[in-house]
């Protein structure tokens, strides 16, 4: 994931806009230390909001729950920037406040794990055997997220995405359309 800042495009703060962190790509394992580096690296911008838009197909679910707790850990309110699917949803859930606007797209499917036991082997998709599924419950309660989320989720083959509508945004506490 690459991570930037960007300025408010408001013409009203004139000359001195505040500046917010845009996080682009897929989220590795080594995304929350590289943000953590980002963080050290622009401190210093006494401009910096604790916004972080983000835009990403997803990744590693581990490396997004983790992403997702230094959000919160440093107060950050999270937006929908076009598209946060898959693993995605987990890190987007971190943030204090959560914004997913008019035709930002949030994605949900069943986790699963890529596998191959050498380098011509076929990957093979590995499915959560329960304990994952109760990991990610116990994250997004503590999130403030509906367990109910994961349950469907869950339900969901890992071929397919489904985007979650408006209705479910409120009704799971993910996301509200306005800041």
């Amino acid at each position: 994931m690459d991570f930037h800042l960007q300025s408010v495009p408001d013409g009203r703060c004139r000359s001195h806009c505040p500046r917010l962190i845009v996080a682009e790509g897929q989220i590795s394992n080594e995304t929350p230390k590289e943000f953590m580096d980002f963080l050290r690296d622009n401190v210093g911008d006494r401009d910096l909001r604790t916004v972080v838009l983000i835009d990403s197909q997803g990744g590693y679910v581990v490396a997004s729950m983790e992403l997702g707790r230094i959000f919160r850990r440093i107060g950050a309110a999270t937006v929908v920037e076009n598209h946060c699917l898959s693993a995605c949803v987990y890190a987007f859930m971190g943030g204090i406040k959560r914004v997913a606007p008019r035709g930002a797209q949030l994605g949900i499917h069943r986790m699963f794990a890529d596998t191959s036991e050498g380098v011509f082997e076929a990957r093979r998709r590995v499915y959560d055997d329960g304990s994952m599924a109760a990991m990610l419950m116990r994250y997004s309660s503590g999130m403030g997220v509906s367990r109910d989320l994961i349950r469907y989720a869950e339900r969901i083959s890992s071929g397919t995405i489904h985007f979650v509508t408006p209705a479910e945004m409120a009704r799971w506490r993910l996301a509200s359309r306005k800041f």
